[in-house]
């Protein structure tokens, strides 16, 4: 079914189709929209709508809806974010399924609202305390904010873990033609849910455990799924990277500036590619290591101070060249502005 729509009303309505019945959250731009479509559609088919009175309680909510079985959502932007850090961890940690979309703005403190990907340490490292990661999937479209976060609701149940919807403020605010599906997920059976019944009385969901010994049981328990997510999860896309001498690598609304680099260094007979992260963790470690082999440099490009640029060297190593080039604040670059750069890192190979 085809919509005009907005990134974030994106969110809201695929969260519906996803199977979603509860939302939790506190407004705070540019994420509003996602609460402002939750409050108004929630309701009309019998999903749970509430606005909390903080971004802390938001997250523990989410974690009393997850633990009686229900697929759950809460969004914010990143001081909100910052504020269910711990509520985040809580989740890793007693195994819960919920899916929390960061609608990124520029910072640090209160920053503005201009769109930003300088949330990716705190989300994608884990900004929680603890040994726990977090699936991260990155969109760059409204269409994708949609199919996006189906997947994500999936993922988390899968793995029975808090996955994020990892979106910059552009992407969250622009508007597109959208194809939604027709018909609603079906949530899966969650027999380690508390539903209040003599059946499920035993189950204990909880993330203290006071024995050193049954808290290292649970890490290593932790560990081992994030191994299997890492070897079965990793997303991404490609534009012309096969025979290119110079690959660029973005996510998010970079992502779509970098394929209209790629295009118009191919016009000037540059062989250029871009190779986008859909997942930011697990992060696409096997498809580049492929590609570092093939490439003579790559260039990282974010808006922000360069946070996605250690991973892209840690796996790249002394294979190829790896550059970078950002912008923050909220400033977004043109097309013709990262040719530039572009250009004048291909001159200095």
């Amino acid at each position: 079914m085809k919509q005009f729509e907005k990134g974030n009303a994106c969110i809201a309505k695929a969260a519906l189709l996803a199977g979603c019945t509860h939302y939790y959250g506190y407004p705070i731009t540019p994420s509003s929209e996602i609460i402002h479509t939750v409050a108004e559609l929630f309701p009309e088919v019998g999903a749970i709508f509430l606005q909390a009175s903080s971004e802390v309680a938001a997250i523990n909510m989410v974690y009393g809806a997850s633990a009686a079985g229900k697929r759950v959502l809460t969004s914010s932007s990143g001081p909100g974010i910052s504020l269910k850090q711990e509520g985040v961890s809580y989740l890793a940690a007693s195994e819960l399924p919920c899916v929390i979309a960061d609608i990124q703005r520029a910072g640090p403190g209160l920053g503005n609202i201009w769109p930003s990907q300088a949330d990716y340490f705190q989300v994608v490292k884990g900004g929680g305390h603890g040994n726990y990661r977090t699936p991260v999937f990155a969109p760059n479209s409204p269409q994708e904010m949609v199919d996006f976060t189906i997947e994500a609701f999936e993922v988390a149940d899968r793995y029975r873990t808090p996955v994020y919807v990892f979106a910059d403020a552009y992407v969250g605010q622009v508007m597109e033609s959208v194809d939604f599906p027709t018909t609603i997920r079906k949530i899966p059976e969650k027999p380690w849910a508390l539903k209040g019944n003599k059946e499920t009385k035993g189950n204990l969901i909880t993330s203290i455990l006071m024995s050193p010994e049954l808290e290292e049981e649970l890490n290593i328990k932790l560990q081992e799924k994030y191994r299997e997510i890492e070897e079965k999860e990793q997303r991404y896309s490609e534009y012309m990277v096969e025979d290119a001498d110079i690959i660029l690598m973005a996510y998010g609304i970079t992502s779509r500036i970098a394929q209209s680099c790629v295009d118009i260094l191919r016009d000037k007979g540059v062989k250029a590619g871009l190779f986008r992260p859909i997942t930011l963790w697990p992060f696409p470690n096997d498809r580049l290591k492929e590609l570092r082999t093939k490439t003579k440099q790559f260039v990282v490009f974010e808006l922000s101070n360069g946070q996605m640029v250690d991973d892209v060297r840690l796996v790249v190593k002394d294979h190829a060249k790896v550059d970078f080039y950002g912008r923050m604040g909220g400033v977004i670059p043109t097309p013709d502005e990262l040719v530039l750069k572009v250009e004048e890192f291909f001159n200095k190979m």
